[in-house]
């Protein structure tokens, strides 16, 4: 039996096996259907979505801690010059955003993504907490080096994993959700770092810089055995185990919906007759598709290709957050007090990052929810560049951050504007992702320490690199906009592999061909 085979029978066991099941079919009636889904859904807010926060906030812990480490001696005890620490920044974005591409189509490939992602977490947990005895440039080097390849498969990978559980209309909060574990992280990894820097130093004769790689290290493989731990019940009945269990259980991420174990047939066909209904075709990959067919199908998308320089933009205008305990510092206070202050803006962007996905996601509006947070970052730059008054500087800072907030959307965008089939979706999402971490790579060496402290043609770069996101975002929905009136004059033919989504569709929400024809023609972009 081939791989497409294999892949299919494991997409229809589950479906097949439930079709005659009294509980499968109550779950589909009119009457019982909407409450049947808040279960669903609060399921999967239960467990999937606590799990990929955690993950992502320990992702970017572990990344920003060189950042904090060099405020406490790093750079003097390995002898880095300011070009080597940029190009330590940087090289991590060097493996990190190409890997991203091969991670998604393995994702979308396999049937196990809990397996897969928890391995990656626990890579990069020790990965990190080697970095703690390098010794020189080289050491930190080959640390980055291999901190990127399995993070690569993390944020773009729960973006993908995310989209093939909720709605388009259901997704924005959540991807916002996720993306507060990056905002949240920002201001705990300061908190966290104050703290191991502040009281471990010396302690068994290492270095406080030392002891916060292995500290955060640790904690992330630890969260990434629970990620992946599968879990089976004992029979036992002890009350104590039971709990211990339940709390380990549920932590494990899900699969895909054809396939969890913890949830029952007929939940699993009704998170698949969802998605179906969502797009008007089935969220599954055609027999005859390989892993290399979603690749080809992304490249050959224009959206795809403008998505890309408009994240690679986003992103080199964002640079400023590997260097924000720094630009914290130009305020003029002593170590301690600069982490601590680099947590309020971070806290202020992730109250107003759930508020703007709320709207989105009743609006369905998708660019100026993206956009108008880039205008505030861009008057953030305007307010540092013409003043260094501590505080018109510092609330500049709030500004600053607040583009994250359109940022959060980029990857939910992409996943709207390329929904079927999944292998392409996925394929685009790693694109998107990998480019836009160009910028990271890019604006790694925009902030010399020369340039300090007003730091001016950083803040112009990246303005600038704002600008041009702001005005592709809008290139974007004039493209979607475009392709929306073309559905509405035109009764579109369907591909070969459209008709087998269409086809699954109707099997799965128990209509017949023709109206799930219908449907499909009732599909819009959002913009």
């Amino acid at each position: 039996m081939s791989p497409a085979e294999k892949r299919l029978e494991s997409f229809t066991e589950n479906v097949v096996a439930v079709q005659g099941e009294q509980d499968d079919v109550v779950l589909l009636t009119e009457d019982n259907r909407k409450a049947a889904e808040r279960d669903v859904v609060r399921k999967l807010d239960m467990r999937l979505m606590p799990t990929v926060v955690v993950i992502y906030l320990m992702n970017n812990i572990d990344r920003a801690a060189i950042t904090a480490a060099r405020l406490q001696g790093l750079e003097a005890d390995l002898g880095l010059t300011d070009v080597e620490y940029e190009t330590v920044i940087a090289i991590l974005y060097a493996s990190y955003s190409p890997a991203q591409i091969p991670s998604n189509m393995i994702l979308a490939y396999i049937s196990r993504p809990s397996l897969y992602i928890g391995a990656c977490v626990i890579a990069w947990g020790l990965t990190s907490a080697l970095t703690g005895v390098t010794k020189n440039f080289a050491g930190m080097m080959a640390c980055r080096v291999f901190i990127g390849l399995p993070e690569a498969a993390f944020y773009p990978g729960s973006i993908y994993l995310l989209s093939s559980w909720y709605t388009k209309k259901e997704l924005p909060l959540r991807a916002a959700i996720l993306y507060v574990g990056l905002l949240i992280s920002n201001a705990f990894s300061s908190l966290m770092a104050a703290g191991i820097l502040r009281n471990m130093e010396g302690k068994l004769g290492v270095a406080a810089w030392r002891w916060l790689f292995y500290i955060e290290g640790a904690i992330t493989m630890f969260i990434g055995l629970l990620a992946m731990y599968v879990v089976h019940l004992p029979k036992s009945g002890k009350v104590f185990w039971n709990l211990i269990v339940f709390c380990v259980f549920r932590w494990l991420l899900p699969d895909f919906p054809h396939n969890t174990r913890w949830m029952s047939p007929a939940e699993r066909r009704l998170v698949q007759v969802r998605l179906a209904e969502d797009v008007g075709e089935a969220d599954q990959d055609s027999a005859n598709v390989t892993i290399f067919d979603g690749l080809k199908l992304a490249i050959r998308d224009v959206k795809v290709w403008v998505f890309m320089v408009m994240d690679c933009c986003l992103l080199l205008g964002m640079s400023f957050i590997n260097f924000f305990p720094t630009l914290t510092a130009t305020l003029g206070y002593n170590t301690t007090d600069t982490l601590l202050m680099a947590a309020p803006p971070w806290v202020f962007t992730s109250i107003c990052c759930i508020i703007n996905a709320w709207n989105c996601e009743r609006t369905g509006e998708r660019y100026f929810h993206l956009a108008a947070w880039l205008w505030l970052a861009i008057l953030g730059y305007i307010i540092s560049l013409v003043t260094m008054s501590t505080g018109a500087r510092y609330f500049s800072l709030f500004l600053m951050t607040s583009c994250l907030c359109g940022s959060a959307l980029t990857l939910n965008w992409v996943s709207n504007a390329i929904p079927r089939p999944p292998a392409k979706r996925s394929v685009a999402i790693g694109l998107v992702n990998g480019a836009g971490n160009l910028g990271s790579l890019i604006g790694s060496y925009i902030w010399k320490a020369n340039w300090g402290p007003a730091y001016h043609q950083s803040m112009i770069i990246a303005l600038c690199s704002l600008l041009l996101a702001s005005i592709l975002g809008f290139v974007i929905r004039q493209m979607l906009i475009h392709e929306n009136n073309l559905m509405e004059r035109e009764e579109l033919e369907f591909t070969e592999d459209q008709r087998e989504r269409i086809e699954e569709a109707a099997r799965l929400e128990g209509i017949s061909f023709e109206e799930a024809v219908r449907r499909r023609r009732r599909f819009r972009y959002l913009y």
